[in-house]
């Protein structure tokens, strides 16, 4: 059986898609299929559009909501040998999906888990679109790393947005509940360094993407940082040289890309955005020099850092 796992919070619209096109999905081997829901408190009817479909629904308060927790949760209540996780607001592009993102699990028993394509939906901003191709883009490819040293932000790519993993390695490394974001990162460093693989998959594609201002896309990326020692700067010096490396060939490779497309009045503000986006990524990578205010402040998800608090005052 294969378990698909979706957090959902007031996403309607989004939702009724997703569960739409999973319902469409056509698989080689006929296996059966089952949705699990954990709703974080929806008022919108999300819950109602989710049973329609014929989901299994557990409702949790707003508090309780943490990215890994959560899909902890979902994944608990599930029965499938193979688990798929996937964002209320990411739409399979077609009916193979499913089906190209839980064959490589059963081709290859040294796979960890897979993680398909993110394509940017048709309003999508061009520093966006242009972020989505760079991390996922049209060639397949498998990820190692032998030790700590070979961590990096492109070995430790994963996303539960659109992935799958086996429920014996997530019984084995299940999403940890301690940090603020990239719980599924964290889970990929860990598989990896038990020397199992992760496969990247195309062909199991998704439209998915966000309308960051520059406030949102600082927050979100200050967590990103917060959260990136237990994932793509586990490996330290050697993880930081990489990501610097990465950056360098991103913004020259964006900063083309708008002028070979015609889109060369975005490049003042691309420049702006990217800049807001790493600036957000340091301070939440040295979040530990900061006051609980500063943290609360930056961050889209305050309470997160109240709790942390509250936490080591009790050790």
């Amino acid at each position: 059986m294969i378990s698909i796992v979706i957090p959902t919070k007031d996403g309607r619209e989004d939702l009724e898609l997703c569960l739409s096109a999973i319902a469409k999905q056509s698989l080689a081997r006929q296996e059966e299929t089952e949705v699990i829901i954990v709703d974080s408190g929806s008022r919108d009817g999300s819950v109602e559009v989710a049973r329609a479909h014929g989901a299994l629904v557990h409702e949790i308060p707003p508090h309780e909501f943490n990215h890994g927790a959560t899909r902890n949760l979902g994944a608990s209540l599930s029965h499938g040998e193979i688990l798929v996780f996937i964002s209320q607001d990411a739409i399979p592009i077609d009916e193979h999906w499913l089906q190209a993102l839980v064959e490589p699990l059963h081709k290859d028993p040294e796979a960890a888990g897979v993680y398909g394509r993110q394509i940017a939906n048709e309003d999508a901003s061009p520093p966006e679109r242009f972020f989505l191709d760079f991390l996922y883009g049209p060639s397949p490819r498998v990820q190692r790393a032998k030790d700590v040293s070979a961590l990096s932000m492109e070995t430790t790519l994963f996303s539960n947005a659109n992935g799958a993993l086996r429920r014996t390695l997530w019984e084995r490394f299940p999403f940890v509940e301690d940090i603020i974001m990239s719980e599924d990162q964290d889970w990929c460093r860990r598989a990896l360094l038990d020397g199992y693989s992760i496969i990247y998959e195309p062909e199991a594609a998704v439209r998915h993407s966000h309308a960051y201002t520059l406030r949102s896309a600082f927050r979100r990326f200050f967590d990103s940082g917060a959260s990136a020692d237990r994932a793509y700067l586990a490996g330290q010096r050697e993880s930081t040289r990489a990501l610097r490396s990465a950056a360098l060939r991103y913004g020259r490779s964006e900063l083309g890309w708008l002028m070979r497309s015609d889109q060369a009045r975005w490049i003042p503000y691309t420049i702006l955005y990217e800049l807001t986006k790493m600036t957000g990524l340091v301070m939440g990578a040295n979040h530990r020099h900061l006051p609980l205010a500063a943290k609360r402040r930056l961050s889209a998800l305050p309470d997160y850092w109240e709790m942390t608090e509250r936490s080591d005052r009790l050790v």
